[in-house]
């Protein structure tokens, strides 16, 4: 989940071919249907395996303010994303305004949405906010400080809602015991890799070495830039440690209201229905959903998280009902993911060519 970042960092950001991945619509356009397709097919089955069925009977006696309750707060997920991002580059002395903050955001949702894991969006973030004139080392600490908040509103939350709940005890337990122990290997390997420059040096000669063992001529030039990017990304990191620790605590609490938003959007379904809304079982079931569909399998995760959700919410919503539940969600959460954040990769298109005209003309 985290490592990718760096991966990612350097095959698109300093290759310069991020926006061709993400804007090049046969591509995209391609993921975006195999994505969408998988999770159909799965939904399909979810239905006939569980006997649910969707009709115009079901949807007409649907209370539509609370699928509209449903839908607003998987845009205030989003909102709040932005409004966090836009919180991260402040703290680090950089002026993104909300609106920029809201097109990175729904652009990286929708790569996300197109590749496996939704690994896609972390590389996404960090070239945009590069190209908001952030430098690349802080703009991959910006991001990499996100998922680190995720990983630890996720490992903390977890725990708490599985002793709540006595949901899914057995299975719960080793997801959180397996998040939180690769939270903690990770969370070590940047305090090795970034205690000192020495270590950052140690580091940037390994990176040497294995470019020379594929091309020696360039081995020397992104030795040094990484090794520049790396020491930056360290200085952001002591700057928001050192100056923001109540910015710290702020970031965290915006990231426990923007998932709990998102985590609401199958209650207020199951309330649409008619059904209870099983508020606690459903947070419970969507923090575990969510650390399932890490597995890079599918785009989007597609498949995984219909299953999973399937599995999980059968334990306490009526089989019958399971199919119209995973099919909404989905809608709300994945498909709308792609159709609006495709919106603003297009808007994004168009105005850097508009841009790039003018700076012609």
């Amino acid at each position: 989940m985290f490592g990718s970042v760096k991966d990612k960092l350097l095959k698109f950001v300093k290759q310069n071919k991020i926006r061709r991945e993400i804007l090049s619509g046969k591509s995209s356009a391609r993921a975006a249907v195999i994505g969408i397709l998988i999770s159909i097919v799965v939904t399909v089955i979810i239905f006939k395996y569980t006997e649910s069925e969707i009709t115009w009977s079901v949807l007409r006696r649907a209370n539509w303010i609370y699928l509209l309750l449903a839908f607003l707060m998987q845009v205030s997920f989003w909102l709040l994303w932005a409004f966090r991002l836009k919180l991260l580059t402040n703290y680090l002395g950089y002026k993104v305004s909300y609106f920029h903050s809201l097109e990175i955001t729904m652009a990286s949702m929708f790569t996300a949405a197109i590749t496996p894991s939704s690994a896609g969006g972390e590389p996404v973030r960090v070239k945009m906010l590069s190209d908001r004139d952030v430098d690349v080392g802080t703009s991959a600490f910006i991001v990499l400080a996100e998922r680190i908040l995720d990983s630890m509103f996720f490992s903390s939350a977890l725990p708490v809602f599985l002793i709540i709940t006595g949901f899914s005890t057995s299975f719960g337990f080793k997801i959180a015991v397996v998040f939180t122990t690769l939270l903690a290997i990770f969370i070590y390997m940047l305090f090795r890799i970034f205690r000192n420059e020495a270590s950052i040096d140690r580091f940037s000669k390994i990176l040497y070495r294995l470019v020379k063992w594929f091309n020696e001529e360039k081995a020397e030039n992104y030795s040094s830039v990484f090794s520049r990017e790396l020491r930056r990304f360290r200085e952001a990191t002591i700057q928001m440690l050192s100056n923001s620790l109540s910015g710290i605590f702020v970031l965290y609490i915006l990231t426990l209201i923007l998932w709990s938003a998102g985590f609401m959007v199958p209650s207020f379904i199951l309330l649409s229905l008619g059904y209870d809304p099983y508020f606690l079982y459903s947070y419970t079931a969507q923090l575990i959903i969510v650390i399932v569909s890490l597995v890079p399998l599918t785009p989007g995760s597609s498949g995984i998280a219909e299953v999973s959700m399937a599995y999980l919410y059968s334990n306490f919503v009526d089989t019958n009902i399971l199919g119209v539940l995973v099919a909404l969600w989905r809608i709300i959460t994945y498909h709308a993911n792609i159709f609006f954040g495709a919106l603003f990769v297009n808007y994004s298109l168009i105005k850097s060519r508009i841009l790039k005209s003018k700076s012609v003309n």
